[in-house]
């Protein structure tokens, strides 16, 4: 499995969209993706990367797109 396929994963899992819905999808554009939500994806994104997200990049992921600009910070190509 690809980056990007774990990525894509992470939010159908988590949030319950279809692939479809991933490009523009944005924190509190879905009911799913609230604060609790957001904290869950954050924990199995760590979990399935093998990293740690800072705390101002986690208050900074604000949508699908932005989640991989910041995953690169950590090495992770997407």
């Amino acid at each position: 499995m690809t980056n990007l396929e774990k990525y894509d994963k992470l939010f159908l899992d988590a949030f319950r969209v279809v692939p479809d819905e991933l490009p523009g999808l944005k924190y509190r554009g879905i009911q799913a993706w609230d604060s609790v939500g957001h904290m869950d994806l954050m924990s199995a994104m760590e979990e399935t990367f093998e990293i740690r997200v800072s705390t101002p990049d986690l208050l900074d992921f604000s949508s699908y797109e932005k989640g991989k600009e910041i995953l690169a910070k950590y090495g992770v190509e997407i």
